[in-house]
């Protein structure tokens, strides 16, 4: 080969690697600059993406045409007090924990708290990791509202996480706020969800200069007591149950798995400004969810009109 053609190549191959570098500099740095933020550590439905029983999408992913996807959970940090919490214990919990570790902030403990929402698989399960089989923890807080408490201490496997002392539940309580930090508190409400095993939970999240809302499974908005509309605008970041699109979108009754469609949801917003709908931020996609690809001609268009879709690795202040 040609040793100018070498060179060349050998140029492309550094200035490639050196902006790569240059760029997760950039983002450390970024991330160092915020005192305290949110950041989404995951964003498909319990099942994950690609999804069992799918081999398509097994086969999409191989070959680079789709991604793959965590399931939904989201981070908090303060980069001042130095502590980082976790909202769900997804089966992905050992990569998110990493991402936290490696990306944000390493304090020398893997996790200052988990938030559970309920007990569904995506939500709670990854708590396993924590036992003798894995990393055999020592006193990790987990916040459980009260049936969630139950069940994890008279439930097994999840008993022996408890009987062991590899993690430490800490009661929580509707509407009851919890300080995280000086600067960050969280505070869980009640929503409607199939709850066969323990209630399910929202939080709302107040940091210094901003607030979120995180509702990733609720039934129809219709069964909340409270107002979505008005509940997004009280908020800066509204991430909300994003599971289906539209109706017929899974071979089954989808009255087995009630979810606000995605349709529904905007046509609540129909009439708001865009700075409204800007706040909201769809996340909790099934895999048979079309928006969940960036290139949807459908999403597209709702962004257009000021919606959003999270992604793995995006920061939100607080």
């Amino acid at each position: 080969m040609d040793s100018k053609l070498i060179f060349l190549m050998l140029s492309i191959l550094f200035i490639s690697c050196k902006n790569k570098e240059e760029t997760t500099k950039d983002e450390f740095r970024l991330h160092k600059d915020l005192h305290q933020y949110i950041t989404i550590l995951g964003i498909a439905q319990d099942g994950g993406y690609p999804h069992i029983n799918n081999v398509q999408e097994f086969s999409s992913v191989r070959s680079g045409e789709t991604s793959r996807e965590l399931v939904v959970a989201m981070g908090i940090v303060d980069q001042q007090s130095k502590k980082k919490f976790l909202i769900e214990a997804t089966p992905d919990m050992p990569e998110q924990l990493a991402m936290l570790e490696d990306k944000h902030l390493e304090n020398g403990t893997i996790i200052n708290g988990v938030f559970l929402t309920h007990a569904h698989i995506g939500h709670y399960t990854g708590l396993m990791h924590f036992g003798r089989e894995a990393m055999g923890a020592n006193h990790i807080n987990v916040y459980a509202m009260p049936r969630m408490q139950l069940f994890l201490e008279n439930n097994g496997p999840w008993s022996q996480l408890v009987d062991l002392d590899n993690i430490k539940i800490k009661p929580i309580k509707n509407k009851v706020p919890v300080s995280l930090t000086k600067n960050i508190v969280i505070t869980p409400f009640l929503v409607p969800h199939r709850d066969e095993f323990s209630e399910t939970v929202g939080y709302r999240i107040d940091g210094e200069t901003k607030s979120a809302l995180f509702i990733p499974d609720i039934n129809k908005w219709s069964l909340w007591e409270n107002d979505i509309v008005q509940e997004v605008k009280k908020v800066d970041y509204a991430f909300i149950d994003a599971t289906f699109y539209k109706d017929g979108e899974i071979p089954r009754p989808m009255s087995e798995v009630p979810h606000p469609f995605i349709e529904e949801t905007i046509e609540l917003f129909k009439n708001e400004h865009k700075d409204i709908k800007s706040k909201v931020i769809f996340i909790h996609f099934n895999h048979s969810n079309p928006l969940m690809q960036s290139n949807d001609k459908e999403r597209l268009g709702l962004e257009e009109e000021g919606y959003r879709f999270a992604n793995t690795g995006d920061v939100f202040p607080l």
